[in-house]
This record gives C-alpha cells, structure tokens and sequence, in this order.
C-alpha cells in the first residue's frame, strides 16, 4: 500500500508543516540505519505526503551527518514517487537576494565526507545524472512561487560543500567564477540518491543571506538572518503547498525508470545480501 505519494523535505528554518490534515508519525526501519526523525504523514491539497526534518526536529543533525541514504530509502519504502526539497543556502550573485527563492537544475560537489549512493558492496550501478532534477517538480515549484507571490527564479547552479563551517572568500570567488548561483551543505546526496532510488526530485534553496563574496557580509548579525530565515519559511510553506496541489499525478519523466540500464552487475553475480539490501529499488529489473 502507498502511504504516501509527494514527500517534502525541510530543511533550516522548515521544521513543519503547516495545513496537513490526518497528522501522525510514521518511524521507519531502513538498512541503512535511522533516517533524520520520525515521519510526519498526512494529506496536503488532497494529496498524501510525507514530510521529514532533514536535521531532525531541533536542528541536532550537521549536514555531515545527515544519513542521505536512509531518509530517502525511508522515502522510497513509504511509496514517495515525487519530493520537494527546501534549504537554506548563500548566495553567490547579486541578483539572488535574501528572501528570494533559487529552483536550482545543476548542481557542484564540493563534499568529500559522505555516501552518495546506495549501490556498492557487490553491486555495481551508474545512473545518469546530466540533468539532476525532475523538470516536472521544478516547474510545479516555480508555478507555485509565482501563484503565491513568492521571488521563485528557475534554473541555476548550486554548490553543495560539506561545512559545516562557511566558505572562505577565496573559495566564495572562485564559486563565482565559475558562475554558480548558489551554496549550501545538503542537497546534492539528495539528489544523487532520489535518482537511483527513481524519485523524481527538485530543490527550492531559500536565500538567507549572501555569501562571504560581498563586501559588508560581515556586518550582516544573526538576529538578521534569523528574521530571513523565518520569513523565508512561511514562503516555503505557501510555496510547497500551492506545488503539492500541481504535482502531476501520474509522472511523464523518465526519473521512475533511472535505474533501467544503470546496473552493470551479472544479476548471477549479485550477493544475497546486496539483493536483500536493494530489492525495494532493483527487485523489478533482477
């Protein structure tokens, strides 16, 4: 049975979500350990969905700790074909400022810290990744930014490093000169993982602040980013609300069948328990 459809993952300052009816908490089990919290499930504009705290409700998780593979296998287990992501990043261009939103399409790592993938220990799988997110949830989330009067810029670059500390400037510049929008600690894993688990995925990274680049970034105090960072939220939850009602019901991408050419390993060659590990995600290839 399909417990949820759309799952939404907050992240800094998103720790709710408001407007679910039916609320319960789901924990889920995963081979991958415990994902960030217990599962807050429920329906949104008529539609079932899952919502998750990426670092756990009082924000107790560092990015580097976050277990990417168990939130989503977490996501994949309760029948989540689409989700919504929300972050908190810097910006690295003028033209993005706090309060507005980035609908990113490409991503950089910057992370050397963390598993990205599920795939491994006797199986071997190489999912196409040129195109990160689903076009379909980047569109209904730049849809419901306009409908909602939300700053939403579709398309863009961002630079996912792994933190937890910020960047220094030279490495602020050197982002920029490479053309990246935006820079954050969490999403690119994210990504990575929705693909091979064969979610559809797509981010909206809230701008709090701009990065070290600017000159007078040091000026900028806590409280004031604390006040963005709260004002952003309630954006994001007018945003995902309004997205989760134009989410298309039944999915058109080819982000269900990512994984449909991607294992390169003989199925006879497969270890039993690499089988058991994954057969939510490759059981109906094997």
């Amino acid at each position: 049975m399909q417990i949820a459809e759309i799952g939404i993952i907050g992240g800094s300052g998103l720790y709710a979500m408001p407007g679910l009816t039916g609320v319960r908490e789901h924990v889920v089990e995963t081979p991958f350990g415990n994902p960030s919290d217990a599962f807050i499930l429920g329906e949104l504009e008529g539609r079932k969905v899952a919502f998750l705290a990426r670092h756990g409700r009082g924000h107790r998780i560092l990015p580097s700790e976050l277990n990417f593979r168990a939130n989503i296998y977490a996501m994949k287990s309760l029948g989540v074909e689409q989700i919504l992501s929300v972050s908190a990043v810097g910006s690295l261009k003028e033209e993005h400022k706090p309060t507005d939103f980035v609908i990113a399409d490409q991503f950089i790592d910057r992370t050397f810290a963390r598993n990205g993938t599920f795939f491994g220990e006797g199986i071997v799988a190489h999912v196409g990744f040129g195109d990160p997110v689903c076009a379909c949830v980047g569109k209904a989330l730049a849809d419901a930014c306009a409908e909602v009067g939300v700053v939403g810029k579709r398309g863009g670059t961002y630079v996912c490093m792994e933190g937890p500390q910020f960047s220094t400037r030279a490495e602020s510049n050197l982002y920029r000169s490479w053309g990246a929008d935006v820079i954050g600690m969490t999403n690119l894993q994210e990504a990575k993982l929705a693909r091979e688990a064969e979610i559809c995925y797509a981010t909206m990274a809230m701008v709090t602040d701009y990065d070290c680049w600017r000159e007078g970034h040091d000026d900028v105090t806590v409280d004031q980013i604390i006040a963005v960072s709260h004002k952003n939220a309630d954006n994001a939850a007018k945003v995902v609300r309004a997205a989760v009602a134009k989410m298309p019901k039944e999915r058109t991408c080819s982000c269900g069948s990512a994984l449909k050419f991607a294992v390169m390993t003989d199925p006879k060659a497969i270890p039993q328990a690499a089988r058991e590990r994954l057969g939510l995600l490759i059981g109906k290839y094997l």
